[in-house]
């Protein structure tokens, strides 16, 4: 599958530091393309020349989605428990409620890295996370 339209290719990514493999890199960086497409109303889908601080929250967005998978994932294997306890055995598992606070809290994280990267980065005479009236 070919990915067009990146704001942070591979090669940019390696030479930050990036060490996934292309395939997942593929799929965090257009799932981090699309939540600032979202953010910025589609600003820069035609863009000729991607600003760095974008290339750079791309770059930030990818570690920190790669974290919350990685999380997630450890999660789902382990049944969903939260601790065990031998001495009376015990199981504590994962409510839905602490779920949903862990995805909240990374859906928060991903727009603070947005806010801190992109306000103030214009293209085309145009500050890219204007959202309306001044």
């Amino acid at each position: 599958m070919e990915f067009k339209g990146q704001y942070l290719t591979y090669e940019e990514y390696k030479a930050l530091g990036g060490t996934l493999d292309l395939t997942p890199f593929n799929l965090l960086e257009f799932e981090s393309r699309r939540k600032i497409d979202i953010r910025t109303q589609n600003r820069l889908v035609d863009c000729k020349e991607i600003p760095q601080a974008v290339k750079l929250c791309i770059y930030k967005m990818i570690n920190s989605l790669n974290d919350f998978n990685a999380t997630t994932s450890d999660i789902a294997n382990n049944g969903n428990i939260a601790s065990e306890n031998t001495d009376g055995y015990s199981v504590s598992y994962i409510t839905t409620a602490q779920i949903s606070d862990v995805v909240k809290s990374k859906s928060e994280e991903l727009q603070d890295i947005m806010d801190s990267y992109l306000i103030g980065v214009i293209v085309d005479s145009q500050h890219i996370m204007f959202l309306g009236a001044e």
